[in-house]
């Protein structure tokens, strides 16, 4: 069959890293193989057809290629191997593995970029997954099955929390996706992972910015493709972790200005929205069997939330974590899953607690304005100003981990060590229950920093 699929073309035009060919048989998506006149070999990828002339994306880039050049279509779009075998390996844009260890026997190949699951196989989300991150899993936790990005900025230290979300999360595999990656981020993650003895549960397909970039638009599809089958066939819980969607769409935007599309807001082509959400809809609660869910990275060039990419990933998602000077921000992070899981599968106190300590840390923000203009400050001022410190070292530092049981536990320390009981206005019941006395604790505190 497939011999009846391979044609054999000469070019027609070469533009960039676009090559157009005459082809009958061709259809979007298929692979293709160009051959050189100097006997150089190069994979590429059809991007457009227009009647009988096929745009073809050479993966090495155009340059060097000669209309003298052969293109033999293999009837089949991209493809990447599963397997248990995959566990534990690394991957580049193309599927060839790039982590020094043998070679994998094609066991099986699975089709990239399918069509999302039929929506009468997925299931209400119910389930959390806990990440050992305060401010995610105590004020907005992760869901099973969440589509959910982290927007911040350049130098922020977002690759860092990815990573240690990807080895402290209760997840079966994780997947990690790098798109664009300068090679010290590369390693970064790649010695994460080993460091905390997770990688025998990690496959990472990885896009270096060296790398050519229409593998950098292959590597999301390559990873969901892999999370579905584990998903699917293995009853496992997936974690998918991509950074940075933005690269990924700004490889979009380069490779329509050379195939001469017209474009949109800010560059960006007009199908940004539908791109990304192909992406994102893989999450999902497989009806009988396991679950994916996708956690990315998003950055907003000049910190504007307006920008095509997070404003398009906004309408998509299921909120955001929103990660500015060192810190989650509380107040710019959205979980609108968490209420299927606080006080439904976490501790009784969970909702209660969450929506006390926000309430408090925007009192102290209030109090640290107050200070700052020189106002009289009242005793409870006073109090709301020592909780907002003890807030942002316990709770809101990037490198503070903690399980939500302990987190649970510190938020009433914390709140013990600022208030009175009565001051709390929570559910008597609760308090009753959880609120520590500290009359007992025989050892000295440390002093708490206090603003200036």
């Amino acid at each position: 069959m497939l011999d009846a699929l391979v044609r054999h073309t000469s070019v027609l035009e070469i533009v960039g890293d676009i090559i157009r060919v005459q082809a009958t048989e061709a259809a979007l998506g298929d692979l293709a193989v160009v051959e050189n006149t100097d006997g150089e070999v190069s994979s590429a990828s059809v991007v457009e057809l227009n009647g009988e002339i096929a745009s073809l994306q050479v993966f090495t880039g155009g340059k060097g290629i000669s209309t003298d050049a052969r293109v033999r279509f293999l009837g089949h779009p991209q493809q990447v191997t599963f397997s248990n075998h995959i566990l534990g390996r690394i991957f580049r844009g193309s599927g060839e593995p790039i982590d020094g260890k043998p070679p994998l026997k094609a066991d099986r190949s699975i089709r990239v970029a399918g069509p999302t699951v039929n929506p009468m196989m997925r299931v209400m989300p119910s389930k959390m997954i806990e990440t050992e991150v305060p401010m995610i899993d105590l004020f907005n936790s992760l869901v099973e099955s969440q589509k959910i990005p982290i927007f911040s900025v350049a130098g922020e230290p977002y690759n860092a929390l990815l990573a240690r979300i990807g080895f402290q999360a209760d997840a079966d595999v994780v997947v990690f996706a790098g798109l664009g990656l300068i090679f010290d981020d590369f390693h970064f993650f790649k010695t994460s992972f080993e460091e905390h003895g997770v990688s025998h549960r990690t496959i990472m397909y990885v896009n270096l910015a060296s790398d050519p970039i229409i593998e950098r638009l292959l590597v999301p599809d390559m990873a969901l493709a892999v999370a579905e089958r584990f998903a699917m066939e293995r009853d496992k819980r997936v974690l998918v972790l991509m950074t940075d969607m933005t690269a990924y769409a700004d490889a979009m935007k380069e490779i329509g200005v050379a195939r001469e599309r017209i474009p949109a807001t800010r560059g960006y082509l007009g199908d940004l929205y539908t791109q990304l959400a192909r992406r994102y809809e893989k999450a999902c609660d497989f009806k009988g069997a396991g679950s994916v869910t996708i956690l990315t990275v998003t950055t907003m060039p000049g910190n504007d939330v307006t920008h095509p990419v997070p404003d398009n990933t906004g309408y998509i998602t299921e909120g955001q974590f929103y990660l500015h000077d060192g810190v989650i921000d509380p107040f710019g992070s959205l979980s609108r899953l968490k209420q299927r899981v606080v006080g439904k599968v976490t501790r009784e106190d969970h909702s209660q607690i969450m929506n006390t300590m926000v309430r408090f840390y925007a009192g102290a923000r209030e109090a640290e304005q107050k200070q700052a203009m020189a106002f009289d400050l009242s005793d409870f001022d006073l109090k709301l100003l020592k909780f907002g410190e003890l807030f942002r070292r316990r709770f809101m530092e990037v490198d503070v981990s903690m399980p939500l049981t302990k987190a649970l536990d510190t938020s009433w320390r914390t709140l013990a060590e600022c208030f009175e009981s009565h001051e709390l206005l929570m559910k008597q019941d609760l308090v009753d229950r959880y609120f520590p006395s500290l009359e007992d604790e025989s050892a000295e505190r440390p002093p708490v920093a206090w603003p200036d």
